[in-house]
């Protein structure tokens, strides 16, 4: 159906969902693997608004914006389907994903980047947001059942991008104790070789952060 291309990074957690959806469906693609440092024209070219990967281009067609990349996958491609059939349950999906990405994702790096006083009370409020997403997938395999869906690619930055949180500023983020649920469905996720085959380096990912947690702590300190 068309040629099928992703102007993405491969340390970016955003790009990685798009790369599991596409090979969830069976969906052969090129890989424009773009220097975020110094952004090339084809980036800027399709993306021009935000200027950011992930892009997904089909028959030449531009769609920014993970969430948006995933469901237009769905939609085009209807085998393996990631969003349920039923419209409650897709527009539950669709909520628990976005509050995934502002409140769960963002308060882990929030909590990773704070310093000081700030730091428990960041802390803090990461587990309260993954204390939410603990009990929307209490005693499922994946969140949608049996098999891997949408809120599962949306999440599926929790097992290695948390531990290379973790490993940065030597803190716990996800304790298997306090969040059995989300520890274990980070292991069935895990578990699947689609999945850890996209997964970038541990080392270039643990680096790239150290770099970008130096950066905005430095930003922080000129500020005040």
């Amino acid at each position: 159906m068309g040629e099928v291309k992703v102007i993405g990074s491969t340390k970016s957690l955003f790009c990685t969902r798009i790369e599991w959806a596409l090979k969830l469906k069976g969906v052969e693609y090129e890989y424009l693997n773009e220097d975020l440092k110094n952004k090339s024209p084809t980036l800027l070219k399709y993306n021009p608004v935000h200027k950011k990967v992930p892009v997904l281009l089909h028959d030449g067609k531009s769609i920014a914006e993970s969430l948006v990349i995933l469901e237009y996958i769905d939609e085009v491609w209807t085998q393996n389907p990631l969003l349920p059939q039923d419209p409650y349950q897709r527009t539950i999906s669709r909520f628990w994903a976005k509050f995934s990405d502002e409140k769960v994702l963002l308060g882990s790096f929030g909590a990773c980047k704070a310093q000081g006083e700030e730091k428990q009370k960041a802390v803090e409020s990461a587990h309260e947001s993954q204390a939410f997403l603990e009990k929307e997938i209490e005693g499922k395999k994946y969140s949608g059942g049996e098999s891997i869906g949408y809120l599962d690619l949306t999440i599926g930055w929790i097992p290695l991008w948390i531990s290379v949180m973790e490993e940065v500023d030597e803190m716990k983020l996800i304790e298997t104790e306090k969040f059995p649920f989300l520890h274990k469905w980070s292991q069935n996720f895990m578990e699947t070789p689609l999945i850890r085959e996209c997964l970038p380096s541990g080392e270039a990912l643990l680096e790239h952060f150290h770099t970008t947690i130096s950066f905005l702590r430095s930003l922080e300190a000129n500020k005040q």
